[in-house]
């Protein structure tokens, strides 16, 4: 299936304004893993063909790592690169499949003079699917156990809680709550920009301790919303060796059982 991803500047020159601008973000944009949930939602986007656009080479980083690493300055200086990016095209609405450009589009960005109607993937598919403009066909999720992780930025940040778990549900699926979910739920271990550094001195990984929760609902899918929340669960699985147990985007999740 070829994909179809128009940038901003593409319709623009063409005299068009898309109805929603798709935040792709850097893990959505470089790492391998991530790739793939970026091409599962396009696909959706594609199948239902909705007039969408990316800011292509001229998204940069939110800069969501440096605000939470202390670094304002950089920070300020990634969003205002941006919000003037997104000011130029007259953006309104815009969707990202992730929390953390969520977060910081959302609830940040607005202070310095970018506001858009910011949306999560999961909000986004679910209210598609409510709508009736996209269905879920084949039912080859149908009886699976599938167990969902709480990204800290969807859910605790903002609130976001049913929406994904509306979607695993449509699937006919198993949905498997965790010791620790929804307004108590465990980080996986990334946030806070502790992706990119070394881990502090302790007996265990958070990301081990998470996977380990996922784990004791006997799975057979970890179902994340979050690229590194994705990364962080993967990792804790390989650690226990039970690569058998698939950890996969809300976004893989729909595709796949629309067979795109």
């Amino acid at each position: 299936m070829n994909l179809n991803v128009p940038t901003l500047s593409d319709l623009k020159s063409e005299g068009k304004d898309p109805e929603v601008v798709f935040w792709v973000g850097c893990s959505g944009s470089f790492d391998d893993r991530a790739k793939k949930i970026t091409k599962a939602f396009v696909k959706i986007l594609n199948k239902i063909k909705i007039n969408f656009a990316v800011l292509g080479t001229e998204e940069t980083c939110t800069g969501d790592p440096a605000k939470r690493a202390g670094n304002e300055f950089i920070f300020q200086m990634q969003a205002m690169q941006n919000i003037d990016n997104l000011n130029k095209y007259a953006v309104k609405k815009i969707v990202t499949t992730c929390p953390h450009c969520f977060n910081t589009l959302k609830n940040e960005y607005p202070e310095l003079g970018g506001n858009y109607q910011v949306i999560h993937h999961t909000q986004f598919l679910n209210d598609l699917i409510n709508k009736g403009v996209l269905t879920i066909e084949g039912g080859i999720y149908k009886g699976k156990r599938i167990t969902y992780h709480d990204p800290c930025y969807l859910g605790r940040a903002n609130q976001v809680y049913n929406a994904p778990r509306d979607l695993i549900k449509k699937l006919d699926a198993e949905l498997l709550e965790m010791k620790s979910c929804k307004s108590k739920g465990l980080c996986c271990g990334a946030g806070g920009a502790q992706m990119f550094k070394d881990s502090e001195k302790g007996n265990k990984e958070v990301n081990i301790e998470r996977t380990e929760q996922a784990l004791d609902t006997q799975p057979d899918i970890i179902a994340a919303a979050c690229p590194f929340c994705n990364t962080m669960m993967t990792d804790g699985i390989k650690n226990k060796s039970k690569e058998e147990i698939k950890v996969m985007d809300i976004a893989e999740l729909i595709a796949n059982a629309n067979d795109l």
